[in-house]
């Protein structure tokens, strides 16, 4: 059983620093860089069905939580010349999360194949280009309702219409 640390999720091989979780042991906690956050970290939970990221941004903290199946996949992609990255890819980039760097190409593709299997999303090429998402329009829920006066207000009974007479003359009275 792999012991979990807070920068890598479990202890790397040998004396590297780089990113290796293993994808059998989830759940997961780790530490990623995140340019927008407050101290360039965000911690993130991993988990098979669900993804949680926490990060601080002007000292307002919050957790984003987002399901596995949001994501488009598991992307290999190129760093340097030897080394690859395998990484979760969102619409949104800022939600991308780092799996695995290595510079073995056996070992990252056996990890990009049991990632791909356990989160059941396809894999990816870096070549592949994902749009961002596009930008919600917001609804206002409170348009819709009715306003309070006409709630209060009562309603005429449409099951008893009343006589309608036709081509009759009309009386008017006039002053």
């Amino acid at each position: 059983m792999g012991r979990q640390t807070a920068t890598s999720g479990i202890n790397p091989a040998g004396s590297s620093r780089v990113t290796r979780l293993d994808p059998l042991s989830l759940p997961l906690s780790f530490h990623a860089h995140d340019t927008r956050a407050d101290g360039g970290v965000r911690r993130i939970e991993l988990h098979r069905e669900r993804v949680v990221l926490h990060r601080a941004v002007q000292g307002m903290r919050m957790a984003i939580n987002v399901r596995v199946q949001d994501f488009l996949g598991v992307a290999l992609r190129s760093v340097d010349d030897d080394a690859q990255v395998l990484v979760l890819v969102h619409r949104d980039p800022a939600l991308n999360i780092p799996l695995c760097e290595s510079a073995d190409r056996e070992e990252i593709v056996s990890a990009w194949l049991t990632w791909s299997d356990i989160f059941a999303l396809p894999q990816l090429m870096e070549d592949d280009h994902y749009e961002p998402a596009a930008r919600r329009r917001r609804h206002n829920a409170i348009r819709a309702r009715r306003p309070k006066f006409l709630v209060r207000r009562r309603l005429g009974n449409l099951t008893n219409t009343e006589t309608i007479h036709r081509d009759e003359r009309e009386i008017i009275a006039r002053d």
